[in-house]
């Protein structure tokens, strides 16, 4: 049963290797996507690939992000440096929903202005980040919210989602 839940969504606990998008770094089926998550994006990024997350804001939710990054193939001690190709925070005290990146150590400025903000505590969101030459872009239920222009540029050695906060984790792809 937990094999097949997590089937869906191009979750991959196939130990032999079969390939799927993202797979739990802990292959342990009862922990799939439990928050805070983190998982391997097979092959990294490139061009035409994309991310789903789908799940559901807490019911008092605080902040929520959700971050791409260089770091499966790091030691556990390098890993503190690594780069974040794209955090993106939820914010819900003030309605932001908020973009950067850390490039050899350092953040970038955060990126802030949106139409609207789309997370509504307990209801369900669908984040989709598409990878493009030049950039991310963000949609939410289906609305493009904006692009973010790539601060790391290798993009095949962003290889790491990480989610964490005020929410539920029910489908990745």
């Amino acid at each position: 049963m937990a094999l097949q839940a997590a089937e869906m969504g191009g979750i991959n606990v196939d130990w032999l290797g079969s390939p799927g998008l993202i797979s739990p770094i802990k292959e342990d089926p009862s922990r799939l996507l439990t928050v805070p998550f983190r998982g391997r994006i097979r092959g990294g990024l490139r061009p035409g690939k994309k991310i789903i997350v789908m799940g559901i804001v807490d019911l008092e939710p605080d902040s929520f992000d959700i971050s791409l990054s260089c770091e499966c193939d790091l030691k556990q001690e390098e890993q503190s440096q690594n780069d974040t190709a794209l955090k993106l925070t939820a914010r819900f005290s003030d309605r932001q929903f908020l973009r950067n990146a850390c490039v050899s150590g350092s953040w970038t400025q955060q990126e802030a202005s949106t139409d609207y903000f789309p997370f509504i505590p307990n209801q369900p969101f669908r984040i989709e980040i598409h990878c493009e030459h030049q950039r991310f872009r963000i949609f939410v239920d289906g609305h493009q919210l904006f692009d973010f222009y790539h601060k790391v540029t290798s993009l095949s050695s962003i290889d790491t989602v990480r989610i964490g906060g005020a929410l539920q984790i029910t489908k990745l792809g």
